[in-house]
């Protein structure tokens, strides 16, 4: 491949230096033209996300808030934790649970060790700090200790220290493992989840069972007391505490610490961002973290955050509009004394030692037992009692199936027919068309063009073009033009940005194309400035899809350039990913584009999956339900016009 790149582009300079196009230098130096005002791009996606979150409603009446919290459990519990058939048969699925090594004679406790099914032939490893002497009968308070983005996972030293003083002073405690860390940190990675949306599966759903299977197995030991259940966690955790327990009402009290902020938040402070099941697909269409906060005002909420916390959620950004948001539904319902925040100033950076312990331990007394001192404040474990990870470790079965191996499976058996089209007759555009516009979320933008001072070059002109598209975006486009009349133009675009097309682009000059390179959204000089994949799947999160944004954009500019050439435009796509943005968009739009030629192109939506990838890598390509009813083959076939094939991989 390497030597015919090589052969390719000494053969286009060739061309060129014969036919008195300008040379390499100039041409490179005409793509690197600014266009765009520094960090722009950035800019609009803030505005493009916070603009499309939603603010809780105004409603002042107790009944009123409980009707509307009701069914918007049940809204994001249906359309986004387990949204798709699958997802919704491991919901419902039983989950087993099996016991293991207890460590015993430890001072007041044991640690039990035990495993239970994610889901089906999926499973996860705990731990049950058990007190000693429970009585028959005797009902005490659980709590669900979960961990976030660590990779010690469940041997975390501060979360054992929490389990081990819950346990000594009389409460079930459960050290549950995290999704990509701990033992499963050589397993998976959590942004694999969106293998599972690629397939139309909801990838959320395991990371929401991990904490639900774990309060199951908890409350079926006897001396679980149901109506005394606790969730808390730190980072991550503190986003599993936060958006389960707003969910799930068998929680009486959460303490997420330094878990989560409001969208809008995020938005502007990039620290926030959060990962795939933290900004899970459309959840903004129907909730902000606001609401899942204020869902909580029929139970309890400690909300702790950190004063000087430099992962990310710190204190003075990201409690403000929580609190704002929280605590007048509360009050409504008559429970101010149920909801208490805490800033922690020792350490002040991202934690949960023992500040934070101590605020959930008070927290725990007064809502459990009536008394914030029920439960002592002094931690009197030993170093003894912290163990290494191999201590605790769960043995698991070795054919224990992961977020990876159930998309693989999943996507082994995709696609399959479009509602409505005719199997037997292949693909048909009139069923086929409509769902991939609604599955890419499309928009057709009107373009506006401002021309920026025009460059002369050997043989050629260089225009650069601020293209806005509606209201939302500016996409930079640099034109070159042969002298005389062009024979056609080419919409070329590239994974490394316009910057890295110069030898294509001075060939497609030498043989008397026009060239207009183009930016979208995410590339080259549109390329957000900082936390780029996270904006990615926030831009997901608030309702819309990269990828359909993406193949909107390039849609718009060759409708605007076949309106200025009274021509039908090609597109060529360099690397894998705008390769796939040129397929989508050719398919799509018939009228204004010829064909397309794409280099370097994706075989199969199902490599991403098969290769292991997560949205942190290819983020506009795992669109949700993509793969459920196109791949490249289908799209290329479905591209095509009266038989004669558009799209030519080359």
């Amino acid at each position: 491949m390497k030597t015919l790149l090589r052969t390719t582009t000494a053969a286009l300079l060739l061309l060129a230096s014969l036919h008195g196009a300008p040379s390499l230098e100039e041409v490179q130096r005409a793509l690197g033209t600014d266009i765009l005002a520094e960090d722009l791009p950035l800019e609009q996606v803030r505005l493009f996300t916070e603009s499309r979150v939603p603010d809780i409603p105004e409603i002042n009446d107790p009944d009123q808030w409980r009707a509307y919290a009701d069914k918007l459990r049940q809204q994001v519990l249906d359309n986004i934790v387990f949204r798709g058939n699958l997802a919704k048969y491991w919901r419902d699925a039983p989950s087993k649970v099996e016991w293991d090594q207890v460590l015993d004679e430890l001072p007041g406790y044991r640690i039990k060790k035990f495993r239970f099914e994610i889901l089906p032939g999926w499973y996860c490893p705990a731990l049950l700090y058990e007190p000693t002497g429970l009585k028959k009968g005797q009902k005490v308070p659980v709590v669900i200790n979960v961990n976030g983005h660590d990779g010690k996972g469940k041997a975390a030293p501060y979360k054992q220290i929490r389990c081990i003083h819950q346990a000594r002073n009389g409460l079930l405690a459960v050290n549950v493992e995290w999704i990509g860390m701990g033992q499963f940190r050589h397993r998976m990675s959590h942004y694999q989840l969106a293998q599972l949306d690629l397939c139309g599966v909801s990838g959320l759903a395991p990371f929401y069972l991990n904490v639900s299977r774990a309060l199951d197995a908890a409350l079926a030991h006897p001396n679980a007391d149901p109506g005394r259940v606790a969730v808390a966690g730190l980072s991550g955790g503190g986003w599993q505490t936060l958006f389960f327990s707003a969910l799930d009402t068998r929680v009486k009290l959460a303490n997420p610490v330094a878990g989560y902020s409001s969208f809008k938040t995020r938005a502007r402070h990039t620290s926030d961002l959060g990962d795939s099941e933290q900004t899970p697909n459309d959840l903004a269409t129907l909730a902000d973290y606001t609401h899942l906060t204020a869902l909580l005002a029929d139970r309890a909420l400690l909300l702790t955050k950190n004063a000087k916390d430099k992962c990310c959620f710190a204190a003075p950004h990201a409690l403000p509009p929580l609190q704002a948001a929280a605590a007048p539904k509360f009050k409504l319902l008559g429970r101010e004394d149920y909801f208490r925040t805490h800033i922690n100033h020792d350490p002040g950076t991202h934690n949960f030692e023992a500040d934070n312990r101590r605020q959930l331990y008070k927290m725990l007394g007064q809502v459990f037992y009536g008394d914030e001192t029920a439960i002592p404040l002094e931690e009197k474990h030993t170093d003894a009692e912290i163990h290494d990870a191999e201590t605790l470790n769960v043995p698991l079965p070795e054919d224990n199936i992961s977020l990876h191996t159930i998309a693989k499976y999943i996507a082994s058996t995709l696609p399959i027919p479009v509602p409505g089209s005719d199997p037997l007759a292949g693909v048909e555009r009139h069923a086929c068309i409509p769902a991939l516009h609604k599955l890419l979320r499309t928009t057709r933008y009107e373009v506006t063009a401002q021309q920026l001072k025009t460059q002369k070059l050997k043989g050629a002109t260089a225009t650069p073009w601020r293209l806005q598209l509606g209201k939302a975006w500016t996409v930079p486009a640099l034109e070159l033009t042969p002298a005389g009349k062009p024979k056609e133009t080419i919409l070329l675009l590239g994974d490394g940005g316009r910057t890295q097309l110069a030898a294509q682009a001075q060939g497609h000059l030498a043989a008397g194309r026009a060239v207009l390179a183009i930016d979208p959204f995410y590339f080259g000089e549109s390329t957000i400035s900082t936390h780029a994949f996270l904006y990615a799947i926030l831009v997901a999160a608030v309702g819309e899809r990269p990828l359909g944004i993406q193949a909107s954009q390039i849609a718009a500019i060759a409708r605007w350039t076949n309106e200025r050439s009274q021509k039908p435009v090609d597109i060529e796509a360099h690397g894998l990913r705008t390769s796939t943005i040129a397929l989508l968009t050719t398919t799509l739009e018939t009228k204004h584009i010829r064909k397309a030629n794409l280099h370097g192109a994706l075989p199969s939506f199902k490599n991403l999956v098969n290769e292991g990838h997560g949205a942190n890598k290819f983020p506009e390509l795992f669109c949700f339900g993509l793969l459920e009813y196109f791949d490249v083959p289908e799209l290329i076939k479905l591209a095509s016009l009266k038989g004669k094939p558009r799209v030519f991989l080359k």
